[in-house]
């Protein structure tokens, strides 16, 4: 005869450790939202920022490194800006060389932008050929939210263990997670009402046209109707 048997609480727990442990090991080895990016800067007297664009949320800790190589006769300025309707300009810094480390703490919803322009000096000294081929190399990284948390400083200085800093950085990504859920329900909600405002905007056009129309057919057909009476076309 055959049989089957239900699992027991034991094989339900079982399962229920294996998943978390799943969704442990899957966050802890998934790569992290960093941006790093290297190019070339040309140099000109009168420059075009060129910029790099990052998604960030309102009191987002962003971490800015950039690399800067040798090249003479240029200068490397950077700015760090925000796409909000405010234009939040959080810094700006001259002659930048070598490595460099920035950190600014976003004020709004949005995207902040590293933009970088190279200003070609001492002009004179050098002949055109020469000057268009200055350029400098920037390599540049750009850390947000959880990323640009230095968890080794955290561990030594609460004395934490190697465990214990993996679950500090799991609580930051979680609690990004968080955030970003919020975010897109606020979006929604927003995007809702703006929809809804449409939708009561448009019916009362239609019922305004409608009533129009009607109105003007009323009047037509009185005009007429009054128009034959005087031609003597109607009683």
């Amino acid at each position: 005869m055959l049989g089957c048997s239900l699992p027991s609480n034991a094989t339900l727990m079982a399962g229920s450790f294996g998943s978390c442990l799943s969704l442990f090991v899957l966050l802890l080895f998934s790569p992290l939202g960093g941006h790093a990016v290297k190019f070339s800067l040309s140099s000109q007297k009168y420059p075009e920022a060129k910029c790099i664009w990052n998604p960030v949320h309102d009191n987002a800790l962003v971490i800015v490194t950039a690399n800067v190589g040798p090249g003479a006769n240029q200068r490397i300025d950077v700015e760090i800006l925000d796409s909000s309707p405010d234009k939040n300009v959080y810094l700006h810094k001259k002659d930048l060389t070598g490595e460099s480390r920035l950190a600014i703490t976003a004020h709004a919803e949005g995207e902040v932008g590293v933009c970088f322009r190279n200003f070609l000096q001492n002009e004179k000294n050098l002949s055109h050929q020469e000057a268009m081929k200055l350029a400098r190399v920037i390599d540049l990284d750009v850390d947000i939210g959880a990323d640009a948390v230095d968890y080794n400083a955290i561990a030594n200085q609460e004395s934490l263990s190697g465990l214990e800093t993996e679950m500090r950085k799991l609580e930051g990504i979680v609690k990004e997670i968080v955030d970003e859920m919020g975010y897109l329900e606020r979006r929604e909600e927003r995007f809702t009402g703006t929809n809804a405002s449409t939708n009561k905007r448009v019916q009362n056009f239609a019922w305004f046209t409608l009533c129009a129309l009607i109105g003007l057919g009323a009047w037509q057909i009185l005009h007429l109707r009054s128009y034959f009476k005087k031609k003597y076309l109607i009683d």
